[in-house]
């Protein structure tokens, strides 16, 4: 999903290999004539980061309707590219998944945002994904990084997930060592329960926060675009 952020229009674009993603850098710079006016990324291994923008105004990157159509067929040229997560991530290395998730709240209630990580069974990233939710609580936020990192996870196909949280709460609560008090995390907490039951096993293992990096700076990626748009 493309997002608005201060920068541009922004999408990561994540690939099985190095060769994969130089391959598709190459392919919209021939496909797509006019994109560079409008381009700028990063490469990092597997990943492309893309920003799409059109021009500076009142020192802002400003989005138009130009950006969103060039959104549209660099998502075209990923999709013929690139096969789907289903068919080409699902083998026997990807038997079991590794889940990173974090959820966090400015404010609590306040800006909140959720960001999770896929990884193979080798620490390698599959996908990750910060997304702004809007005001609410940092519990909430928490719950909302694990139901998407499961979603994500379905298209994988994968027996086994481990999740790794640094929330206490939201860990002993899945686990059912603790009751769901808060009515209001009632609804997140049953449409997770149904997603996991479509799994074989989910196991879920409380970490520090130092060892929760990679998601929590999705997290705060996420808000940080989001607050200074």
């Amino acid at each position: 999903m493309w997002q608005e952020t201060n920068k541009g229009l922004y999408k990561k674009f994540d690939f099985p290999n190095f060769a994969k993603a130089f391959a598709f850098m190459q392919l919209l710079t021939t496909s797509i004539p006019d994109i560079a006016s409008h381009l700028r990324w990063e490469n990092k291994g597997n990943e492309v980061d893309i920003w799409l923008t059109s021009y500076i105004e009142n020192g802002q990157e400003v989005i138009t309707e130009e950006d969103q159509n060039l959104a549209k067929k660099i998502n075209g040229l990923f999709d013929s590219h690139q096969p789907s997560l289903a068919s080409h991530r699902y083998n026997k290395d990807f038997n079991e998944i590794k889940i990173f998730a974090d959820g966090g709240s400015r404010g609590n209630p306040g800006p909140s945002a959720s960001g999770y990580a896929l990884l193979d069974m080798h620490d390698k990233t599959l996908r990750q994904e910060g997304v702004y939710i809007g005001v609410t609580t940092n519990n909430q936020a928490e719950y909302h990084a694990l139901k998407l990192a499961l979603e994500a996870c379905k298209e994988l196909h994968p027996s086994k997930v481990h999740v790794y949280m640094d929330s206490m709460l939201v860990v002993n609560q899945m686990l059912g060592k603790f009751k769901v008090r808060n009515r209001d995390l009632w609804p997140i907490h049953q449409s997770i329960t149904e997603i996991i039951n479509g799994f074989k096993e989910v196991t879920f293992t409380h970490i520090p926060r130092e060892l929760n990096k990679l998601a929590d700076s999705l997290v705060n990626r996420a808000l940080d675009d989001e607050l200074t748009k």
